[in-house]
């Protein structure tokens, strides 16, 4: 018994070494991509089902630009799961709610406003197609920034955060754009939660997963070296000026692996001095690291 033992307690820690090795392998491999990005970068990976956890710039503040239409729509579901609100709620959307010159896709195909929209509708355009005016829409159904805000950090005790300003205030002050922020093990760790179904009821996150699966933008970050077909749940956000000064370029969401299990990434770059062209190419590279790791890993 006591060979059987030594062999067994051999064994598992040759195993242990073996995985502490991998993912230092991975980290290694991961930092040399950040090294050729002018700007600041950050990483969050977590394995949803094993919990298993990798960060790089983890505790560094990031300007989450729309990935935090993703934390606005948990909080809006959270008041579907409460049935203060209803995904087939009617909202009237007047030509004075658009912001000029704005992204939304709502705009373009009601340009004269006076439309009603569900809240699901809202949703879908809010984090599907990133529209700056159905953000702006939600939070004001759900009560404004601060109120989110108060949702993660003393309902979901989610600390690493800070949401204070819409839409129409970024646009109106460019520096507005970084007190909305997080960082990358925050967001693993909210994509995990959320994806486990502990944040929002089965139905409310099946519900926001299929909109994020659906995502229209930003398919050259998480998804650009993935193979054809991996499915991806995710969130993007992007900052700039009409001078083509770029403040952010993120992306964060849980893709599916072959085994049928899934890990979080969160990947932010702000400040950057690279074209977008440039950075999605590192951020789909380091996507496709971790998709590897985790493949052959687990």
């Amino acid at each position: 018994m006591n060979k059987v033992l030594r062999l067994s307690l051999t064994v598992l820690f040759a195993l242990n070494v073996s995985a502490v090795l991998a993912q230092e392998n991975l980290r290694n491999d991961i930092a040399k991509l950040i090294k050729t990005v002018n700007g600041s970068v950050g990483v969050g990976v977590k394995h949803i089902e094993s919990g298993d956890t990798l960060c790089v710039h983890g505790d560094v503040h990031f300007p989450m630009q729309s990935v935090y239409k993703f934390h606005l729509a948990l909080a809006v579901l959270s008041e579907v799961d409460k049935g203060k609100l209803a995904l087939d709620q009617k909202v009237f959307i007047r030509k004075e709610d658009f912001l000029p010159r704005t992204v939304s896709q709502i705009a373009e195909k009601y340009p004269d406003g006076n439309v009603e929209l569900t809240t699901e509708d809202l949703l879908r355009y809010t984090v599907a197609t990133s529209d700056n005016n159905g953000c702006d829409i939600l939070f004001r159904l759900v009560g404004g920034p601060k109120k989110v805000d108060d949702y993660f950090r003393r309902t979901l005790a989610v600390k690493d955060l800070s949401i204070v300003n819409t839409e129409a205030e970024m646009h109106k002050d460019w520096e507005a754009q970084f007190n909305n922020w997080t960082t990358p093990r925050a967001m693993a760790q909210v994509l995990g939660r959320f994806y486990r179904k502990e944040i929002l009821s089965p139905q409310s996150t099946d519900v926001l997963v299929k909109i994020m699966e659906g995502t229209s933008t930003g398919k050259n970050r998480i998804k650009g070296h993935l193979p054809a077909g991996t499915v991806v749940a995710h969130k993007t956000g992007m900052g700039g000026n009409s001078a083509g000064v770029i403040s952010a370029v993120n992306d964060v969401g849980i893709v599916t692996l072959p085994s049928g299990e899934h890990f979080a990434l969160a990947l932010f770059i702000s400040n950057p001095k690279d074209s977008v062209e440039e950075l999605e190419t590192v951020m789909a590279k380091i996507s496709k690291l971790v998709y590897d790791y985790y493949a052959r890993s687990k």
